[in-house]
């Protein structure tokens, strides 16, 4: 089993409050909009990291990161990218391959907006945790912590933050 940490759009922001959650964590997963490379580094420094670039990040760390993440935890096959939409309205750049090889947990962020919602047609689990960083449209900073034990994907809990 393991206890996954997943935000995005952090946008150059991280503070203790993020770090108290990520110590809890097995894993944490950023979906993108990282912004300054200290919050990675800083979330690097006490958990494993798999992340994404996101728009807004720049040329340092799309070296560091790619665009799509894909693989397994557990018996779970995970996908993160920023910008991917949600069902069934998914970003042209990755719909063909979600309707060709459908992952069981798709991940973005970019729209600042918390959703949790299953694809029937896909059979996928659609995540995104919203946005824990300070800038944006937003009103309430949030991420999600959740449990990956086997094929099952459990006990998910929003973590909210006002915003400012």
């Amino acid at each position: 089993m393991k206890k996954i940490l997943l935000l995005s759009d952090t946008h150059s922001y991280i503070d203790d409050a993020i770090l108290n959650h990520v110590k809890q964590a097995d894993e944490v997963w950023h979906a993108g909009d990282i912004g300054d490379l200290s919050v990675t580094d800083n979330i690097k420094k006490l958990k494993p990291l798999r992340a994404v670039y996101g728009n807004i990040d720049d040329a340092k760390a799309r070296r560091e990161f790619p665009l799509h993440n894909r693989f397994k935890c557990e018996e779970v096959d995970v996908w993160i990218t920023h910008i991917g939409g949600y069902p069934p309205k998914y970003n042209n750049n990755v719909r063909e391959e979600l309707k060709n090889n459908p992952p069981d947990l798709f991940i973005c962020g970019h729209s600042h907006i918390l959703k949790v919602m299953p694809d029937k047609k896909l059979n996928l689990l659609h995540i995104n945790p919203g946005a824990v960083g300070k800038h944006g449209f937003h009103k309430a900073r949030t991420m999600l912590r959740f449990k990956i034990d086997g094929k099952d994907i459990r006990d998910l809990e929003v973590i909210e933050f006002d915003r400012r």
